[in-house]
């Protein structure tokens, strides 16, 4: 398969030069009329409908008489997404606004609620993106309306036709699943409340709570506003993640009357059905099947087999009570790589709502990603073999802070009453280790930086300065939102972000919020770029975090709000231009994106604060107690609040210049010259695909595997190079029609799988209903390795 290049021309540009009139055949008029020669081993009758009925693109024959794959931007543009638009389409309609802020609500209460449970599950996007669709159309059945289908006929005037005027349609299905996604995980904000709340008996106020959520939400979309003429509507602009909702949006809404669209239909249905039954086993029955690692089966006394085969495992039916459980074992371990062992979980294999999978993402993105993942396991085991940084004093995986003889750090005796740095204590106490995979993590996010600042300088930026030149050239009518509206929600933002910092008692300074809110700035192009080309942005928090704790020293709360102001604009605007580019794909209005999007956000920030504070009043000590219940859990705000302390006021005396780990900063410059070889290389051999090495993935996963159930990423490695690169390459005609919409089908049918299971059994309604112990499902390892802890 040939991976997808940095960057490249319009998409008009890039399909002439593509285009072979002598080798390819365009299904024009002629090429269905019954005289013309219809070559029946490379386009059927199907073929043709679903071109015609359901959309006008072109399909491109390579020289062997098949359709050619899939390849570069263009491609996405004109053969992925339909260019079918009905301007007339309705949009602000009573289904769109009684669903849209429905699901919100719904979205925003369980996403809290959700925070302070034991189970980590989230509300994905497919999930709303599939209720949305049958409750649509329940409402189109239903409800009085004006058109030839609905079942009570009523008056044509201005209101019928607002509350029922046609059939559930694309329009008003995309700007309900933008809405109501915006609102459907926690805001991080709520970290803040909550753990001021819990640890430092300070309680903001309702007023400012709500502003610092909608401030700190919002400003990201000011952001957005401004890069949108650079990372959205340029072609090179693809956001492979979206591909699965946008042809399930297709699929569902476009070309019903198709022979070829009832088939896609058929298939994301059956899939969706199948994967939602077999999930219960992994899930529920035989956790087993979540790793099965013939190494561990094979030798169950050897410890390294467990590092090297075994999995960062927790076991959903146990819920996890605390960090320290994950860290340390038992029903929640985290001890082995997972290598060479089978998932057939997808909700571990699959995206999960998540911007990388297996069955969407690049080739060449996904092979940087298993290249670092490959340099991790060599690094982890031969840095603990070694004993570097004595290694061999702690867990091989663990998240927390230790004493050098292995046993725990206590945070809170180096902190004054006020949680500020205590340099007396900290001398009597001593400074913290870490795991030694853990410091190789941060070690790698650290170079990551770097290296995407770099990798955007030289492989992006030639274009995008020219993409700059030229952006006022944009005159598409659907593309006039003013700039104005963004620049305005970005100045009243910082103006909030401002007043509820002091309001707050965050002790951050306004300088402080200038300051994180340049660096946003700084990385919105270069993650966004990213994002949009390749697919991938991993996080920059512990960046974030840890210039945080180089500016402004020894505050472990102004930390948690400096990270606030410096990360989370950049999620922010990020996912806008997401939603801004499926709107474009599906030919939502960008002015109908951004209100949805602000009406959501909004509505999220509200729901976000009296949940969290209806539910820290009534569950305080539970929240405050490190073990919890099987109900409620404060792990969440435990470890952000932990991490706050570790950056905001250990933050220099860790990695100042001379001390223990003093070298990680450097780490960062190390990064920007990662890149460069590579550049240099493609330069002398152009051929030679190294300009398909994205060098920011490659070095940020060189931690990839610190956390996390690992039993997965041999799995969907292997998927990975069966869906884009064998059958993007020789089956591309299947890959078009039905790749995107597998991914969306099993992604959705274990998003429902999992709602369910939680409340009907995990524990999520308050009593859990634990599987009996049997051969899959065993009391201890569920994948048979040595326990190590």
């Amino acid at each position: 398969m040939e991976a997808l290049p940095p960057l490249s021309k319009t998409a008009l540009e890039s399909f002439e030069e593509k285009r072979n009139p002598e080798a390819k055949v365009s299904l024009d008029a002629s090429f269905i009329d019954e005289k013309a020669p219809v070559r029946n081993d490379t386009v059927d009758v199907d073929e043709i409908g679903d071109v015609f009925q359901d959309d006008p693109r072109l399909i491109d024959l390579g020289e062997d008489g098949k359709e050619r794959p899939i390849e570069t931007d263009a491609d996405y543009s004109l053969r992925l997404v339909s260019l079918e638009d009905d301007p007339s389409l309705p949009i602000f309609t009573f289904r769109l606004w009684f669903l849209g802020v429905g699901l919100s609500c719904f979205g925003a209460v369980l996403g809290q609620i959700f925070y302070f449970r034991p189970q980590t599950v989230y509300v994905s996007t497919l999930f709303l993106q599939i209720v949305s669709y049958i409750l649509g159309k329940f409402m189109e059945e239903v409800i009085p309306g004006t058109w030839e289908g609905a079942r009570i006929k009523m008056p044509d005037n201005k209101f019928w036709r607002w509350i029922n005027g046609g059939p559930f349609n694309i329009k008003e299905h995309v700007a309900i699943t933008i809405m109501s996604s915006t609102t459907s995980q926690s805001a991080l904000a709520i970290s803040i409340f909550a753990a001021q709340d819990l640890y430092y008996n300070v309680r903001p106020n309702a007023a400012i709570g709500i502003f610092t959520l909608i401030a700190s939400q919002l400003v990201g979309y000011g952001l957005a506003g401004v890069m949108r003429r650079f990372l959205v509507y340029p072609t090179f602009a693809i956001y492979p993640q979206l591909m699965p909702n946008v042809q399930l949006f297709d699929a569902l809404h476009r070309g019903s009357s198709s022979v070829m669209q009832k088939k896609r239909v058929r298939f994301f249905w059956i899939i969706f059905i199948a994967i939602f039954i077999w999930e219960w086993f992994p899930e529920y029955i035989a956790p087993t099947l979540t790793g099965i690692s013939i190494f561990c089966l094979a030798d169950r006394k050897n410890a390294w087999f467990t590092r090297i085969f075994g999995k960062a495992w927790y076991k959903r039916s146990l819920p996890i009570q605390s960090w320290t459980d994950i860290s340390k074992g038992g029903a929640a371990g985290n001890e082995g790589l997972g290598l060479f062992s089978i998932c057939l979980d997808w909700a571990y294999v699959g995206a999960g709502g998540g911007t990388i999978g297996s069955l969407f993402t690049p080739l060449s993105t996904q092979l940087s990603m298993y290249g670092g993942v490959c340099v991790c396991i060599i690094a982890f085991c031969a840095v603990y073999a070694k004993n570097v940084w004595h290694a061999q004093n702690f867990p091989f995986l663990s998240q927390l802070l230790f004493n050098e003889d292995g046993t725990e750090y206590n945070q809170l005796l180096i902190l004054n009453d006020d949680f500020t740095l205590n340099y007396d204590k900290l001398a009597k106490q001593g400074l913290p280790w870490y795991a030694a995979s853990q410091l190789l993590y941060k070690i790698s996010r650290t170079m990551y930086i770097g290296a995407a600042l770099s990798h955007f300088a030289i492989w992006y930026g030639p274009t995008f300065w020219n993409i700059v030149k030229h952006s006022n050239e944009v005159d598409d009518p659907h593309y006039q939102v003013p700039t104005w509206w963004y620049i305005g929600v970005f100045i009243v933002c910082v103006g909030l972000a401002i007043g509820t910092a002091y309001g707050a008692s965050s002790g951050l300074p306004w300088w402080g919020v200038i300051v994180a809110l340049i660096f946003a700035f700084i990385f919105v192009p270069v993650i966004g770029t990213l994002a949009a080309t390749v697919g991938y942005s991993p996080s920059i928090e512990i960046m974030i975090q840890m210039l945080g704790g180089a500016v402004i020293p020894g505050k472990p709360v102004a930390n948690m709000y400096f990270t606030v102001y410096g990360y989370n604009p950049v999620t922010q605007a990020i996912s806008l231009m997401q939603d801004l580019k499926l709107g474009q794909y599906t030919k939502l209005p960008p002015r109908a994106t951004f209100t949805v999007q602000m009406i959501g956000s909004i509505i999220g920030g509200l729901l976000n604060f009296i949940i969290m504070k209806t539910v820290i009043a009534a569950n305080r000590e539970i929240l405050r107690d490190v073990q919890g219940s099987n109900v409620w859990s404060g792990q969440q705000v435990q470890s952000y609040n932990s991490a706050a302390i570790a950056w905001g006021a250990l933050g220099q005396p860790l990695y100042a210049t001379g001390t223990r780990y003093g070298f990680v900063p450097y780490m960062l410059f190390a990064g920007l010259g990662f890149p460069i070889p590579f550049w240099l290389l493609h330069k002398k051999w152009p051929k030679f695909g190294f300009n398909y090495v994205f060098t920011p993935i490659l070095v940020a996963e060189l931690g990839f595997l610190s956390v996390g159930i690992n039993s997965a990423t041999f799995t969907s490695f292997l998927l990975a190079v069966f869906s884009q690169y064998y059958l993007r390459k020789y089956r591309a005609s299947w890959f078009r029609k039905y790749n995107f919409l597998l991914s969306a089908a099993l992604d959705g049918g274990t998003s429902i799988m999992i709602f369910v299971w939680t409340f009907a059994v995990g524990g999520g309604s308050g009593t859990e209903h634990p599987f009996p112990n049997w051969a899959l499902n065993p009391k201890g390892n569920p994948d048979y390795c040595l326990r190590l802890t």
